[in-house]
């Protein structure tokens, strides 16, 4: 059983609408600290739209978005830009900046969100690309560089604030199956280093559940149910059965992670 301690993020009946779309009716999720939760789902359900109601880019129409006990849609900007420098995201394009170079985009949250000096700058930035396998890229423009080596410099933004929770909108969307291993095995290698809680939206199931702690489908509107890799796969929710056929076929048993 989930106690309290141990839940990070908390989304209790979040209802959104857009004109005459609901889109969320009504989702429940508890998001577990230090663990990895998969959302998984059709196109369409809203699966980032959760991510944007956490960041507090989009308010809900009604319900609640708890970020440590604290209710992100009450709090004053200050505490909620606070809350912000705990949190990274890696982008579904990693959305770096042309005419940056990669060590400038990896820079940019420390010098926009901290007092660092240049020098603490540097030694941050080059030990998060060293961690990426990165060295020697410092110099280099994105129009420069692999998909695989964008989505690893997007992670190295991502992790540059030593953030609590990590949020993944797709990864490995544009990528062939062997740059999809190598970025799995970097989140697997930063997240076993850095100790973060990650919440990933994917569409690259099976193979993401080798990742999981939990994974919850968002179908119709709500979630319908968070539960292991491998009670998900069992589960009797006749909805979530029909994905696993779907998308599975024959049952897979989750692995570890090979790296």
């Amino acid at each position: 059983m989930k106690t309290d301690s141990e839940i990070i993020i908390t989304l209790s009946d979040v209802w959104k609408s857009f004109g005459t779309q609901t889109v969320l009716k009504g989702i429940n999720l508890s998001v577990i600290d230090g663990k990895t939760t998969i959302i998984v789902g059709p196109s369409g359900q809203g699966k980032s739209l959760i991510l944007k109601h956490i960041l507090g880019l989009i308010k809900p129409d009604r319900g609640q978005v708890l970020f440590e006990g604290k209710d992100i849609n009450a709090i004053q900007k200050k505490e909620l830009n606070e809350i912000r420098t705990k949190i990274g995201v890696l982008f579904q394009n990693a959305a770096l900046f042309d005419s940056m170079t990669v060590f400038d985009n990896v820079a940019l949250p420390l010098r926009e969100k901290t007092v660092a000096s240049e020098s603490e700058v540097r030694e941050v930035v080059d030990e998060k690309l060293s961690l990426m396998d990165l060295r020697g890229s410092n110099d280099k423009y994105p129009a420069q560089l692999s998909g695989g080596m964008k989505k690893r410099v997007g992670l190295a933004r991502a992790l540059v604030l030593n953030p609590r929770i990590v949020f993944f909108d797709e990864p490995t969307t544009g990528l062939d199956v062997a740059l999809s291993n190598e970025i799995y095995r970097f989140f697997f290698k930063t997240q076993e280093k850095l100790k973060y809680t990650a919440v990933i939206v994917s569409h690259d199931v099976p193979k993401i559940f080798k990742l999981a702690d939990y994974v919850a489908l968002i179908s119709d509107g709500v979630i319908q149910d968070c539960l292991s890799p491998e009670d998900f796969q069992m589960s009797s929710n006749p909805i979530i059965k029909n994905f696993v056929e779907a998308t599975m076929g024959t049952i897979y048993s989750s692995e570890a992670m090979e790296v």
